[in-house]
């Protein structure tokens, strides 16, 4: 009964946000649309880690983590694109779940922009970082993960992606202005970016993945840190 009802609640959710996105299409409120999605695909994990029983000592580790990749992003801030922090998210994944990872993503975007600038983009990289834990995690007992070459191939393929989901907020921003040519220039101009993001997670998922997911699974199994 009480499952049934979870399911009729969230039929309903998602037909309000369907009807309230479509009325702000048609009124072409794109950016508006674009953050109640973004909004609406954060809670369900938000609601669904804060209803788990988490230790002190899981948060501490999540917390640790983030603020790695956070703070691991400011030495790096003068190269652009390069940085350890999608490395830091996809082995948070691996070695914790999918949503320790996509905790630690969307927050080591938020945490990191206090020192290099909040602005319209960070909830976009928080989305964005957040989906490639929440991705690295869903897929953690799969070969892609198990095998080095898989998991250079994912840091590579979400290095690109990253890129393409951080143009949206800008073409989002200029509603009806938005026009084909003026997507194509954009995005062939960021692939350079788009480029220096996936070979440099493939760099540190080469290097280190391996040694810090034996760490960070050791950790998990040594002190039963965020089962299941």
């Amino acid at each position: 009964m009480a499952h049934s009802r979870v399911i009729l609640i969230a039929i309903i959710i998602v037909i309000s946000v369907i009807l309230i996105a479509a009325t702000f299409i048609v009124e072409q409120h794109y950016l508006i649309v674009s953050f109640l999605f973004m909004m609406f695909t954060f809670l369900p994990f938000i609601i669904r880690f804060e209803r788990r029983k988490v230790a002190g000592r899981e948060l501490v580790m999540l917390a640790v983590l983030a603020a790695i990749a956070a703070v691991s992003r400011v030495p790096f801030a003068s190269i652009p694109s390069v940085q350890p922090t999608t490395f830091v998210i996809i082995v948070t994944g691996i070695a914790f779940g999918a949503e320790s990872g996509f905790v630690v993503g969307a927050l080591a975007a938020l945490v990191s922009n206090l020192f290099l600038g909040q602005g319209p983009w960070t909830p976009w990289q928080m989305y964005a970082w957040g989906m490639i834990g929440l991705s690295a995690g869903l897929l953690r007992n799969t070969w892609m993960m198990k095998r080095s070459y898989g998991r250079i191939m994912f840091g590579f393929m979400t290095g690109i992606l990253f890129g393409w989901v951080m143009n949206l907020w800008y073409f989002v921003s200029l509603g009806e202005q938005v026009e084909l040519a003026t997507i194509m220039t954009y995005y062939g101009a960021s692939l350079y970016f788009d480029l220096a993001h996936a070979l440099s997670n493939v760099f540190f998922l080469l290097i280190f993945a391996s040694s810090w997911i034996k760490i960070l699974q050791r950790f998990r199994k040594k002190y039963g840190l965020l089962e299941g």
